[in-house]
């Protein structure tokens, strides 16, 4: 009779019964998405030799999500503080990619897109996306969150720049609230 919380477990194990804990994948994807347009905003930021620090947008975004943040159950403070990960995040990925580029003497060649036109309606969207993936990990909080953070970034990511970002983008996700 001892064996039998093991077996049980193993037996859940074995159909897939441990996915009750809610998966970090798709936070995590739309987070990669959010870190995928930070390499366009900075091309358009080197060509057009623009500061990466854009302080007036930041706290655009910062009231835009904690405006939003009680539609999906979430605090204006937990949506400001999650979204402020996300802006030091992207700025990670900017300022290594122009460092990089600098040290090059040039950008890759990348067809250049507007920032106002195409990426930030586009960031905007995804605004929804992560406000909705954060509140649904909020409401069924990991086990052990920071171990299988750390296990999923590790698997998310393998270039060093993305890595760090995505370390820094999910900073506080397993905060207490």
């Amino acid at each position: 009779m001892r064996l039998m919380p093991f077996l049980l477990c193993f037996i859940f194990t074995l159909l897939g019964c441990s996915t009750s804990q809610p998966e970090l994948k798709p936070l995590l994807t739309a987070v990669g998405q959010r870190l995928d347009l930070a390499y366009s905003v900075a091309v358009h930021k080197w060509d057009n030799g623009l500061p990466v620090e854009a302080p007036s947008r930041e706290r655009e975004v910062i009231q835009q999500v904690q405006a939003a943040a009680q539609d999906y159950g979430l605090t204006g403070e937990r949506a400001a503080a999650f979204f402020a990960d996300q802006i030091e995040a992207n700025k990670i990925v900017q300022y290594g990619l122009i460092d990089r580029w600098t040290a090059l003497g040039q950008r890759p060649p990348q067809q250049a897109r507007d920032l106002d036109k195409e990426l930030r309606p586009r960031l905007d969207m995804l605004q929804a996306t992560l406000l909705f993936e954060l509140a649904h990990l909020d409401r069924k909080p990991l086990h052990d969150c920071p171990r299988q953070l750390t296990d999923a970034l590790a698997r998310y990511a393998s270039d060093p720049l993305r890595h760090t970002a995505l370390v820094r983008a999910t900073a506080q996700l397993c905060a207490e609230r």
